[in-house]
């Protein structure tokens, strides 16, 4: 069979689901405004950072649309492991193997994913470990990777911090950390518990909206630039 003909039958078998995100991923409008763009914020945990060995045990997403969060369409999911739980791993996400039992198969959280985020911008912190897990998954089960394009906050605080004296203000010669917690609590994001995958991707979300609120004076306004100073 030529490489033309498997390429086709993997795409006529394909899930409705895979098809639709497919299309709905080539209709973004890089000339719209930043307030105009949907985005979803999602992070996920894992049983390591070896993305040929571990493996993600759970997703959670949020919706934004500019700078304006939505709490109420979020996304979260379990996921049953291709791998064993690290003892390690379990003190940072509280996930144990009980809990995993009767989680849903990767493929099918998969196709639940990728419903929900449609042609959204994806934003994450430190996203390239979150994208490399998801794109290892989509290429196992659908044979694509996501086509979404994709921010990550820390590439946007590193401009700001560059680019923007008012924000720059904030550190007043100190250094901080660079993780999401640390983060979020320099910028007075309230911490209310341990890593979940729907918590942290909440919690990005409002990292993101906070360094939204500065990037008009520094003339940064359509999805084109915001691309610009922090694509992952």
């Amino acid at each position: 069979m030529s490489f033309l003909s498997r390429l086709f039958g993997i795409e006529k078998n394909r899930p409705e689901e895979i098809k639709r995100y497919i299309n709905e991923c080539k209709k973004q409008d890089l000339k719209k405004r930043i307030d105009e763009v949907e985005f979803v914020c999602f992070d996920t945990e894992l049983t390591g950072l070896d993305y040929k060995k571990d493996s993600v045990i759970s997703i959670g997403a949020v919706r934004m649309r500019g700078s304006r969060i939505y709490p109420g369409q979020s996304f979260y999911s379990l996921v049953k492991p291709t791998c064993e739980l690290k003892p390690d791993g379990v003190v940072v996400h509280g996930i144990t193997s009980d809990d995993l039992r009767n989680a849903p198969e990767p493929e099918r959280v998969l196709l639940e994913f990728v419903r929900f985020i449609g042609g959204a911008v994806l934003v994450g912190h430190f996203v390239f470990i979150d994208r490399r897990f998801i794109n290892s998954m989509m290429k196992r089960y659908f044979r694509i990777r996501l086509l979404n394009h994709v921010i990550d906050t820390f590439n946007i605080h590193e401009w700001l911090y560059d680019n923007d004296a008012s924000f720059a203000r904030h550190y007043r010669g100190m250094t901080v950390k660079k993780d999401l917690f640390s983060m979020a609590r320099r910028y007075g994001i309230l911490i209310e518990q341990s890593h979940n995958a729907l918590y942290d991707a909440y919690l990005t979300a409002q990292l993101f909206q906070v360094f939204l609120g500065f990037l008009p004076e520094s003339g940064i306004v359509s999805l084109e630039e915001l691309l610009m100073i922090g694509k992952a």
